[in-house]
């Protein structure tokens, strides 16, 4: 099931909130939370707080539980840029451009948790079946397909 969170008109331009929304994206609920929380960045904090938000809907809407959440998407989008005006030399001006973003976050826990540990059964799996093949004559088969090239020459 999905459980959403969005928190509009941050004040960050969306270039900026981006960079730590990337990073979150597709890690337990548990492992974004800390890569948010010691992250420098302003945006760190309200993706935090949207983060916060998303995991309190999941417990008291949807009834899940949090150890099984994982980040799915996490979107920053634009939100409505304030236009302002700043005094230039000669009497002319130049234009600031306040950005502001929408951060949404979406949470599932249809999506399987990889640990460190189940990777590694998965490649040892991964590797005594392909071991298995090649004692087949797998490598035979292999050394037949490569193509030889032809030798270059002075002309």
């Amino acid at each position: 099931m999905e459980v959403r969170a969005t928190y509009k008109y941050a004040k960050i331009s969306p270039f900026k909130a981006r960079e730590i929304a990337r990073e979150i994206q597709g890690l337990p609920v548990s492992a974004a939370l800390d890569v948010v929380a010691y992250s420098p960045k302003k945006a760190a904090a309200l993706i935090n707080k949207t983060l916060k938000s998303a995991v309190a809907n999941a417990e008291n809407n949807a009834n899940l539980k949090v150890d099984g959440l994982v980040v799915k998407e996490a979107i920053v989008g634009e939100g409505p840029t304030m236009k302002r005006m700043m005094a230039r030399a000669r009497g002319s001006g130049s234009r600031i451009l306040k950005r502001s973003s929408h951060i949404g976050i979406v949470l599932t826990d249809e999506i399987k948790i990889e640990t460190r540990e189940t990777r590694k059964a998965a490649q040892k799996a991964a590797k005594k079946k392909g071991g298995e093949a090649k004692t087949e004559g797998g490598a035979a088969e292999a050394k037949a397909e490569k193509p030889k090239r032809a030798k270059k020459g002075k002309k």
